[in-house]
């Protein structure tokens, strides 16, 4: 007994000696009589390659990008692995991704954009794009950037650390168009009407002034299998993500607090974004396009977007934990952005989008928009809430704006299914609107379970206000100016169905519920509306086949045809 005791002992003893002897060789520093920089074997994770092994100091100070890309060149000359930034600030220009290569970013990391005025150095140049007529310079190149890749495949940023845009712009150099009538109504509340002054972003300046400077904090194009995941963006640029025509793309709790867009994935397939907080009170937070950048119509399809936030913060307060609101921070005078969007880059169109469990704070409504060409269709999103809504809450625009190759047709808006909203505090200037142009109409959308409180106090002149079809005008709910109802404006609509939707507002409003005009196949089931004393709740302008049932505070009414009906 005592002989299989030792027998046992010993074999114990040696299993765990060569163990040790493994972890300890899997850990050792391999370098070559040269002595280059040394990666460190990972176990499971692969080989590890510490940017500081490399030559990276990581104190703020020296540009640390060509030790960085050395050591991703080595990370990718070997098959793949991880290239490590411990913690520290690793000032940078432009850092080249490659494929197979994962970046970390361990806590108390930090990639800083070098400023070109400060630092001596200079971001990689913008690459020729002869498509870049169609949209604007930042959706146009990708190369002037903090971190970059072209062509890629099985490429990651993970890790706890940071990524700070403190040298980037936000400039993105392309005439602006011209403010026309119906852009910025106001009298409802918001800023004054009227054009507004010099763009500060640089949207007059010749392309040529950004040569050297960067404007993304990622940017992808033509990639695949990509993974960004856990980091937090500050102060991003004109994106703080740009991806177009990227292929397998997740997005995991990702925290950006930026001056501009937050994510913008353009022309891009098979995409999960979750779990992530954008704040953006100048731009959109998450919005997916599908512009023509890669010089030919690509959409975007296949999405699911879940458990997010988007708000309108005032820059900074988000990661800080603040959450201030103490300034107005917009590119235009509609108060701040930061919300979910469809378009409006919107060639290629948008296919087979779920969106789910969004939280708006202090920011606009959703927007599902296509002006450009492309079909926006299959399209649900469920179990909304805003608080504080800039504009309208839901914003649907069939347009014919058509930044596009010369013979591009008017695009198609349909199979659209939203419920589960909660909607308060909207803006008093702009319902809800569905809205397409004379000759193509939005077709086949169906709101559920929605309750929408508007701040109210419309009158009985913006009552009689007729909008303007503005059909070729960049899409946004203020191009109309003030709405002649307060909860929901439906024009040029097929087969619209509302379920179970109510809306009201916080001050008296004298304008109606609900206005419709040139809609055929309008449902209204279980519908409630509040309303004042001599104002209707319904206005019908050129509308067939209407019917409400069941809704208060109306009869149950069925219309073949009205050309102007108030009830």
């Amino acid at each position: 007994m005592r002989r299989m005791r030792n027998v046992r002992f010993i074999t114990a003893a040696l299993l765990a000696s060569c163990v040790c002897a493994a972890f300890a060789g899997a850990q050792k520093v391999a370098s070559s009589a040269r002595g280059r920089p040394v990666a460190k074997q990972a176990g499971a994770s692969g080989v590890v390659y510490s940017v500081k092994a490399f030559g990276a100091k990581g104190d703020g100070r020296t540009v640390d990008t060509p030790a960085i890309n050395k050591a991703i060149e080595a990370a990718n000359a070997a098959g793949g692995g991880t290239v490590l930034f411990t913690a520290g600030t690793y000032l940078c220009f432009s850092i080249r991704l490659k494929s197979n290569v994962t970046l970390y970013l361990d806590n108390g990391a930090t990639i800083l954009a070098a400023d070109p005025k400060e630092t001596e150095g200079s971001y990689d140049l913008p690459e020729p794009n002869e498509w870049d007529k169609y949209q604007d310079f930042g959706h146009s190149h990708w190369h002037n950037s903090l971190i970059w890749g072209e062509n890629l495949e099985n490429v990651s940023i993970l890790g706890p650390g940071l990524i700070t845009g403190k040298g980037l712009t936000r400039r993105s150099p392309r005439p602006r168009r011209p403010v026309q009538s119906g852009d910025r109504p106001t009298t409802l509340g918001g800023g004054q009407a009227g054009a507004p002054p010099q763009s500060p972003l640089g949207e007059d300046d010749p392309p040529e002034v950004m040569y050297g400077l960067g404007n993304k904090a990622v940017a992808l194009k033509l990639c695949r299998n990509v993974t960004l995941r856990d980091f937090s963006v500050l102060n991003g640029g004109h994106f703080a993500l740009l991806a177009t025509g990227v292929d397998n793309l997740t997005i995991d709790n990702v925290k950006v607090d930026t001056n501009r867009d937050g994510f913008d994935i353009d022309s891009c397939r098979n995409v999960r974004v979750s779990n992530c907080s954008v704040n953006s009170p100048n731009d959109d937070a998450i919005v997916l396009k599908s512009s023509y950048a890669l010089g030919f119509a690509r959409a975007t399809e296949n999405v699911t977007v879940t458990g997010c936030l988007v708000s309108g913060y005032d820059i900074g307060s988000l990661l800080d934990g603040t959450y201030k609101r103490n300034v107005t921070q917009a590119p235009d005078r509609d108060g701040p952005t930061g919300r979910f969007k469809l378009g409006t880059e919107s060639n290629g169109g948008f296919r087979n989008i779920a969106v789910s469990n969004i939280v708006f704070d202090h920011c606009r409504g959703l927007a599902l928009e296509t002006v450009d060409g492309g079909p926006l269709e299959d399209v649900t999103v469920n179990n909304v809430t805003m608080r504080d809504v800039q504009n309208s809450p839901i914003f649907l625009r069939l347009g014919s704006r058509l930044r596009a190759p010369a013979g591009t047709q008017v695009g198609a808006l349909r199979r659209v299914q939203i419920s589960n909203v909660v909607a308060y505090d909207a803006d008093p200037r702009y319902a809800s609107i569905i809205a397409g142009i004379p000759g193509h109409a939005v077709e086949d959308v169906r709101l559920t379970n929605i309750r929408i409180y508007y701040r109210g106090g419309g009158t009985r002149e913006q009552a009689a206000v007729k909008p303007p079809e503005r059909e070729t005008s960049y899409p946004e709910p203020s191009m109309f100016g003030e709405m002649p109802a307060y909860g929901l404006f439906i024009r040029h609509a097929r087969g619209v169905e509302l379920d179970n939707v109510a809306v009201g507002f916080l001050r008296d409003d004298l304008r109606p519920a609900f206005l419709l005009e040139d809609v055929a196949g309008a449902d209204f089931f279980h519908v409630a509306a509040q309303k004042v004393q001599g104002a209707p709740t319904f206005a019908l302008k050129n509308v067939e086949d209407f019917t409400v049932r069941q809704s208060r505070p109306v009869l149950d009414t069925r219309v073949e045809r009205a050309e102007q009906k108030k009830f």
